[in-house]
């Protein structure tokens, strides 16, 4: 059993296949460089031997048989390294120095036979020889031939050093991929042991990081970073379940106690039954619109702005601008807007869009009749998206700008009017959500008793430079 997990572990599997791939390749090689050497020791005999031949040719034709048979003699007592056997013209041998000629040996061809011989030891062996005959002049025929034996015999040598070579490689790699399986079982056991522990609930897990730089690490430092994320998201949950839980305390306290007033009046007969109930719809749905936007900042907080879009955030200006031009008339304010052109945002329109709605709308409720609201949408020096809303309302004291940003923070001046004070929270979460932030500045000063203003403004980054706009598909 420990032999078949050990095959399907992939470092084995993958060293044997490298393994194989060697064997394949290294034996080819072998072949090529044994057919290769053996084809240029031959080549090299071959023009030894031609080269001996031309010679003793020569000696035959200037100066006979005789000298060509005395010339042989002198070579073979001088131990050269040729092989002779000269012939008469009727097939008898003259001189030589080997017993037999190669069965068949045809004049004109070259041959390559079996040399019988003695080694230094008296051991009979058979050594690879290589010659060509040669009819003469005269009908004799000259055979000259080369021992290759030597060669052959290093070739040989050579082969199985490669072989032994290969069996030592094999065995190192066989050993090696044993140790290098154990240690990537060791490692990827590590990271199952985290992923377990995961999945049995424990997000606090992680994988130690051996800072080798290898991809093993990188795979560590990974899944560290998800589960990092994967615990942040988790907890942004939990504490988005805990804030709603918390944050509609208030509003439903609220609204039982006017309930329980409306109950009170209608039985006192101060107020009709149609009347209680308008009242009980009316603060469901105010309870309902808190609860929304409850839940849409912790969305936000929790994974950010969903689906987001690249578009132009002038063209959402100017539909905002017109969106609020009546209500500013409506409530005798002087409402403006510089909408830029070409200011290119990835976000969520929807979202966006509500924010936007949050901060006129809160510039139009806070400012008195005869003040004025400016909406302005602008491409800053440093290529960051701005929206400001700037009223000559009573304006936000500089201690107090933190603090209304966060969820259901009213501050005195604003209790006679409607509202949850989750507006800013919401706009806080929008910029957030798409890697920007809002900034709270005065406004333009007192002006007529009224002052000194404010200044809210909505920063985005731009959209990537390569990114297409969704309304042009």
């Amino acid at each position: 059993m420990r032999l078949k997990t050990l095959f399907r572990r992939t470092p084995f599997r993958l060293t044997l296949l490298f393994l194989a791939l060697f064997v394949g390749i290294a034996s080819a090689v072998m072949a090529y460089v044994y057919m290769a050497s053996a084809a240029e020791a031959r080549a090299r005999a071959e023009v030894s031997v031609r080269a001996e031949v031309e010679t003793l040719v020569g000696i035959y034709g200037a100066r006979g048989l005789d000298a060509l048979n005395q010339s042989l003699i002198d070579r073979t007592l001088r131990g050269d390294k040729y092989l002779y056997r000269l012939r008469d013209a009727s097939g008898e041998v003259v001189t030589g120095n080997i017993s037999e000629l190669p069965p068949g040996v045809d004049s004109g061809n070259w041959e390559i036979f079996r040399l019988t011989d003695t080694d230094p030891e008296g051991r009979v062996e058979h050594r690879k020889s290589i010659g060509i005959d040669t009819a003469l002049t005269g009908g004799e025929h000259l055979f000259v031939g080369e021992d290759i034996g030597d060669i052959e015999a290093y070739l040989d040598r050579l082969t199985q050093a490669l072989w032994m070579a290969m069996i030592i490689v094999l065995a190192l790699g066989i050993g090696g991929g044993l140790l290098v399986s154990r240690r990537v079982e060791m490692a990827m056991g590590r990271l199952n042991r985290v992923v377990t522990a995961v999945q049995e609930g424990d997000l606090k897990k992680r994988v130690a990081v051996r800072n080798s730089g290898d991809e093993l690490d990188e795979l560590s430092i990974g899944l560290n970073t998800m589960l990092d994320r994967l615990e942040g998201s988790m907890a942004s949950i939990r504490h988005a379940g805990d804030a709603i839980a918390h944050d509609l305390r208030s509003p439903l306290t609220r609204m039982r106690a006017k309930l329980e007033v409306a109950l009170i009046d209608a039985e006192a007969g101060r107020i009709s039954g149609v009347d209680a109930l308008e009242l009980a719809l009316g603060e469901a749905d105010s309870l309902l619109k808190t609860f929304n936007t409850v839940l849409a900042i912790a969305r936000l907080q929790a994974g950010g702005a969903p689906d987001p879009r690249v578009f132009d955030a002038a063209s959402l200006g100017r539909d905002m601008a017109e969106l609020y031009e009546f209500a500013g008339e409506e409530k005798d304010i002087e409402f403006a807007s510089e909408i830029e052109d070409n200011l290119m945002v990835e976000a969520n329109q929807p979202f966006l869009a509500q924010a936007l709605a949050n901060l006129i709308d809160n510039a139009i409720k806070y400012t008195p009749a005869g003040g004025a609201v400016m909406f302005r949408a602008r491409r800053k020096s440093n290529g960051e998206i701005e929206y400001s809303v700037t009223d000559n309302g009573p304006g936000i004291p500089e201690e107090d700008r933190e603090r209304v940003l966060q969820r259901f923070v009213r501050l005195d001046s604003s209790r006679t009017e409607p509202g949850s004070g989750l507006g800013l929270s919401l706009v806080t979460a929008v910029a957030e959500a798409h890697g920007g932030r809002i900034e709270l500045a005065e406004g333009p000063g007192a002006f007529d008793g009224r002052g000194p203003g404010l200044r809210v403004a909505l920063v985005l980054p731009p959209a990537p430079e390569n990114a297409t706009s969704s309304d042009s598909e």
